[in-house]
């Protein structure tokens, strides 16, 4: 427990051994799993819980608040399970806590709990809680990083509850900004946990930051990472966001040509389909990908940034090579959908390889281009004029 200022502590709990995150996100530096209380002259509020691994450590955090009373509300920004996940047993140490929540957080609350008759006060946006002295007001901010994500501002004291905006998985024992001791390492969790978490969501990142603008935030309590205050690293990360979420200018089309190749024969192919590319538009910004070459974080930055892409595919044991389903992993499927692509590429047996491909980016409700370029093993230098000119009518159909 720590106190951040008259009435407002932080409660969160630290996990700092953690290396990752839902899966897929690398945590070099650790988590934390923030939650505060608001005390006003009333009632008594807790924003956020935590994950239910940690209920022992969290229910301690609670004890050492000061007068300790019962908290009377429980502010969900957020409930993803980190967030969520012990709210079940809170409610049995709690029985009368009242849930504010947004109408999506609402729904999914009954099905993490299992308890379909749960009571949910659903906000309304702008509608505040007099805790006495102590005022929450509610600003729902949808795909921040889920539908039912919302800030909570605390007016009197000038402190954002900001979910998961604004966060990072990083970790040190100091809580405050001011306590960081390696500040690049934290720069660099901020802008991988903004990548990972809020890349698909751009827009909505942007409309986040239209909806603070008219606050005057002198602290934001973040879901993870450290508290941000102003005069220490809150307002950089406000620009960043900002920076990382502005709308490109319409410049010159992105068509990265990716592909694997075991010979060398796919290779060649790729080559050619990113002359015939330029051949259609001589200023594209249009590279040949050697998959297993790159850093998977570059390639995806590409994929997910590009007006069109193409695929050139092996097949290895009936199927498609593993780094070609790996990149496809990696693609955002929320903003990818519509996204033209094209497969090529040399095979020796059977080519299943393309069949497959195909199937994971329609998945993604990508618009494949109904023509495939193949070759049976080394192309010849007529395959190549073709593959030129496959690139070509791939891109005139953009």
């Amino acid at each position: 427990m720590k106190q951040l200022t008259d009435g407002v502590y932080f409660t969160g709990v630290l996990n700092p051994n953690l290396r990752v995150f839902d899966v897929i996100m690398r945590t070099e530096y650790g988590t934390s799993y923030n939650s505060y209380v608001v005390r006003g002259t009333r009632k008594t509020a807790l924003i956020e819980a935590a994950h239910r691994s940690f209920l022992t450590l969290f229910r301690d955090e609670l004890a050492q608040v000061p007068e300790g009373r019962t908290p009377d509300y429980l502010i969900l920004n957020h409930t993803e399970p980190d967030h969520s996940g012990c709210v079940a047993e809170l409610l049995k140490l709690y029985p009368d806590i009242e849930i504010y929540a947004t109408q999506a957080a609402g729904v999914y609350l009954k099905n993490i709990t299992n308890l379909p008759d749960l009571r949910v006060h659903i906000i309304k946006d702008g509608e505040t809680l007099d805790l006495g002295g102590k005022t929450l007001r509610f600003l729902p901010a949808p795909f921040l990083h889920w539908p039912d994500s919302m800030f909570t501002y605390l007016e009197e004291d000038k402190i954002l509850f900001s979910c998961d905006f604004l966060g990072a998985h990083y970790c040190e024992p100091g809580v405050l900004d001011e306590h960081i001791v390696y500040p690049d390492a934290y720069e660099s969790a901020l802008k991988y946990y903004f990548d990972c978490i809020f890349g698909p969501f751009l827009p909505w990142v942007r409309k986040g930051l239209e909806k603070l603008a008219p606050l005057e935030i002198d602290m934001a309590c973040t879901s993870h990472g450290p508290v941000l205050t102003r005069g220490g690293r809150l307002e950089n990360a406000l620009e960043k966001y900002a920076l990382w979420s502005r709308e490109e200018p319409a410049g010159p089309k992105k068509i990265p040509v990716f592909y694997c190749s075991a010979y060398g024969n796919t290779a060649k192919l790729a080559e050619a389909v990113r002359r015939g590319i330029l051949r259609a538009f001589p200023e594209a910004k249009c590279e040949a990908c050697n998959i297993i070459e790159r850093d998977m974080a570059e390639l995806a930055a590409l994929l997910n940034g590009s007006d069109a892409f193409a695929i050139g595919c092996m097949t290895l044991n009936r199927d498609a090579v593993p780094p070609i389903y790996t990149l496809l992993a990696h693609a955002d499927a929320v903003n990818i959908a519509k996204r033209p692509a094209a497969l090529f590429g040399s095979y020796g047996w059977s080519g299943e390889g393309f069949a497959n491909t195909a199937a994971r980016l329609n998945s993604l409700k990508c618009r494949v281009f109904d023509e495939q370029f193949k070759v049976t093993l080394v192309p010849s230098e007529e395959d190549i004029r073709a593959a030129e000119a496959f690139g070509e009518r791939f891109a005139g159909s953009l």
